[in-house]
């Protein structure tokens, strides 16, 4: 054999080394994205501690050596313990509905013993039950008196005007030329965008009723009353929001089947924006977008100039009059995902040890939570900002390479550290976007119901009750009644979904 041939195998057997190792990496991010995905439809979801660890067992987050480099505690503050808020009794609640009394008695009542008359000596409740009336429609006929001018008219020979005649002052519909009202349209919109029922299935309901309507009526209902009720208060929560201090920041994907220039497939955004925990009252608003560009929440966000709470999306670094924060809950949910599989591994996983890092931040930041924001300042820059820093150090030292879940979450917590910091300078601005996440669930919840929305006018209508609708719950109002309210004043009334002292 020539030393060409001898090379050539060389070259070729280097060649399928080379080859074979690409393979295996590929391999192993299948099966990892594939156990993923395995555990998203079988397994459980949650990302508490008690379950992702073994019995929630902690980790040494440093060796013992390395502990001492954590600057101790200089100052101590005394923390108030958490009451747990007690929950109300079946009487407490109870007490607050009409009673009906139902009084149960015999006619002639007879000892079963001796068969001797009974006398009357008082009587006693024997028990409650909550009584549930189902809906019930009728009709609520206007009728105006007509009046007629005793003077005008009364000579046609000597007068050409005819008789003066005019009806009473009566409320005009609440929209021209139907017949609903403002407890059926609040009905309505509470049903679709609280309760996730869409207008399809209400038709249906409303038909097993003996009430004949259809989509299409329920549907131009529900758009004309977001535009003349809705959209100015909705304008006028967005006015309130951009005066304040923090506002978080998130999008999720909706589908709108007929828009113009875009194929039905095509997936738009659906932008939501809410202000911080700290405030008297909650402000939550959505906004809909064909796409996910940041020249979006630049707009919205175009006159706003304090911190932004979002994920490490970086469409969110075009709001230049904002300072932008991170989300913990973020980086931590990435490393949760790249836990090992077995976990008899945790104790030398990369990932198991950084959600010990983020437990132990989230535990410090716990332990303020009843602060003034101005000892929550301090006290992050004594007890927080350690872990902050010995965090990163640690994590500039792990050797992680590869496009596995292990290494998107060391590059995800690297890229975002400037931003995961930024909540120390305030002490009103939390450590994650859980606001905002919690804000946007109601929509992802009733977007598994209605799928898609059919036009983009439809789209922005829901934006605008989901924005009413989400706040005034957040608020702790009784939305529908929030709503019968509100449709029973003209159009354009801004009557806020909150209780202003």
């Amino acid at each position: 054999m020539s030393e060409q041939e001898i090379q050539n195998i060389v070259q070729m057997n280097t060649a399928l080394r080379n080859e074979n190792a690409i393979l295996k990496e590929q391999l192993a991010l299948l099966q990892e994205q594939y156990d993923w995905l395995k555990k998203q439809v079988f397994g459980r979801k949650s990302e508490q501690t008690s379950v992702i660890m073994d019995g929630g067992t902690q980790l040494s987050l440093f060796p013992e050596e390395k502990e001492q480099a954590v600057p101790s505690v200089v100052e101590t503050v005394s923390v108030p313990a958490h009451q747990r808020k007690k929950k109300r009794t079946h009487e407490e609640w109870m007490s607050s509905l009409p009673v009906e009394e139902v009084r149960h008695e015999e006619e002639q009542p007879v000892c079963e013993k001796c068969g001797s008359e009974m006398k009357e000596i008082g009587e006693e409740k024997v028990y409650d039950e909550l009584v549930y009336t189902p809906a019930k429609f009728h009709v609520r006929r206007h009728i105006a008196k007509k009046y007629k001018c005793v003077n005008c008219g009364e000579h046609p020979e000597s007068s050409t005007e005819p008789c003066r005649i005019r009806l009473a002052e009566y409320p005009k519909p609440m929209i021209p030329h139907s017949f609903c009202s403002p407890a059926l349209m609040a009905h309505v919109v509470y049903e679709k965008y609280v309760k996730g029922i869409p207008l399809h299935r209400q038709e249906k309901d409303f038909i097993s009723k003996g009430i004949s309507l259809s989509k299409a009526t329920l549907s131009s209902w529900v758009g004309i009353a977001a535009q003349q009720w809705g959209l100015p208060i909705v304008q006028e929560m967005h006015k309130r929001l951009l005066v304040l201090n923090i506002i978080h920041g998130d999008e999720t994907t909706v589908q709108v089947l007929h828009e113009e220039g875009r194929k039905p497939t095509t997936v738009s955004r659906m932008w939501v924006y809410a202000n911080g925990k700290m405030n008297d009252y909650s402000i939550i608003i959505f906004e809909y977008q064909p796409t996910r560009g940041g020249e979006h929440p630049a707009a919205f966000l175009k006159d706003f100039h304090g911190y932004l709470i979002c994920d490490g999306y970086d469409a969110y670094n075009a709001v230049t009059g904002a300072k932008r924060c991170g989300c913990w809950m973020h980086t931590r949910r990435y490393f949760v995902e790249a836990l090992p599989k077995d976990k008899a591994a945790y104790e030398t996983s990369v990932a198991a040890k950084a959600v010990e890092f983020c437990n132990r931040i989230y535990h410090e930041e716990g332990l303020l939570a009843e602060l003034t924001p101005e000892e929550r300042y301090e006290q992050r820059l004594v007890k927080v900002k350690p872990l902050l820093d010995a965090f990163f150090a640690w994590l500039e030292e792990q050797n992680v390479s590869g496009k596995g879940k292990l290494a998107k979450a060391v590059n995800y917590a690297l890229n975002e550290k400037k931003y995961l910091c930024t909540f120390l300078e305030d002490g009103n601005v939390p450590i994650d976007n859980n606001r905002a996440e919690n804000a946007i669930r109601p929509f992802a919840v009733g977007r598994r119901n209605w799928l898609f929305s059919n036009t983009a006018n439809g789209a922005k209508s829901s934006a605008i009750w989901y924005s009413i609708l989400s706040t005034a719950q957040a608020n702790g109002l009784d939305a529908e009644k929030y709503l019968i309210d509100l449709f029973s004043h003209p159009p354009g009334t801004i009557l806020l979904p909150w209780n202003e002292s």
